[in-house]
C-alpha cells in the first residue's frame, strides 16, 4: 500500500519526523555541551509518558467496553501530558545531574514545530476534529487548523524573543503558561470527551500546565540562572 495514500501511515511518519527533527537538533547542541542529548533523551522518555497517561486518565478509560479499546490505547496520547512530562523529565535529569544550566529557551524554540508537524499528522488521519458548526464551507470548526497556527504564531514569537535576548531562560516557561491558557479554551472547541463538569481531561491537563509553567516562571525570576545551554 502507497504510505501517502494511507492515512495511519503517514500520521505515524509526521510523528517520526518530529522526533527525528527535534532529536538531530538536540544531538548538534550536544557537540559543545554532552549533557544536553541525556538531558533530550529524559524529556522525550518522560514526554512519552506523560502523553499516553494523560490520554489514559482522559478518555481512554471511557473506551474500556470497546471492542477497539487495545487499539485505542495503543494509539492514544496527548500534547498537554507530553508537554507536562517532558518538562518533569528534564527537571528530574539535571537535578539528578547536578545540571544548572538554562535548557528551556532550546526546548521553546523546537516544540513548537514538533507540534505543528504531529498535528500535519492529526489533519492527515482525521482526529483531533473540532465540534460540529458551519464556517462557510465547513461543517466543523477547524481545530487542528487553529493550533497549527497557534504554534506557528508561538514560534515566530519566541524567535524574535531569541534574537533580542528578551526574557532569556523563561521562554519554554511561558509557552507552558500561554499552551496551557490556549488549549483550555480552544478545548471548548474540541469534540473531546467532557466528562468532568463539562471539561475534557486535556482540559485539567491544560490547566496543570499553565499553572506549572507560572510556578516555574517565577522562581526562575526569583533565581535567575547563571548560564546558558
Amino acid at each position: 500500500m502507497d504510505l501517502f495514500s494511507n492515512p495511519a501511515s503517514l500520521y505515524s511518519l509526521t510523528l517520526l519526523i518530529g522526533i527525528v527533527g527535534s532529536a538531530i537538533y538536540w544531538i548538534r547542541r550536544g557537540k559543545s555541551d554532552p549533557m544536553i542529548p541525556l538531558i533530550y533523551g529524559a524529556a522525550l522518555a518522560c514526554a512519552f509518558i506523560g502523553a499516553k497517561l494523560a490520554y489514559l486518565l482522559s478518555e481512554g478509560w471511557l473506551v474500556a467496553a470497546s471492542d477497539n479499546r487495545l487499539l485505542h490505547w495503543l494509539t492514544g496520547k496527548s500534547v498537554t501530558g507530553a508537554l507536562l512530562g517532558g518538562f518533569i523529565g528534564v527537571e528530574m535529569a539535571k537535578k539528578l545531574a547536578g545540571y544548572r544550566k538554562a535548557t528551556g529557551d532550546g526546548f521553546a524554540a523546537v516544540v513548537p514545530l514538533a507540534i505543528i508537524v504531529g498535528r500535519l499528522g492529526c489533519l492527515s488521519h482525521g482526529c483531533c476534529k473540532g465540534i460540529a458548526c458551519e464556517i462557510g464551507p465547513l461543517d466543523h470548526w477547524p481545530s487542528v487548523e487553529v493550533e497549527i497556527a497557534f504554534n506557528l504564531l508561538i514560534f515566530l514569537t519566541f524567535f524574535n524573543f531569541r534574537r533580542f535576548a528578551f526574557l532569556r531562560g523563561q521562554h519554554f516557561h511561558l509557552y507552558l503558561i500561554s499552551y496551557g491558557l490556549f488549549r483550555f479554551g480552544h478545548e471548548f472547541l474540541r469534540a473531546t470527551p467532557k466528562p468532568f463538569l463539562g471539561l475534557s481531561g486535556y482540559q485539567l491537563f491544560a490547566l496543570a500546565l499553565a499553572i506549572t509553567g507560572l510556578v516555574a516562571f517565577r522562581r526562575r525570576q526569583r533565581n535567575p540562572p547563571i548560564e546558558f545551554a
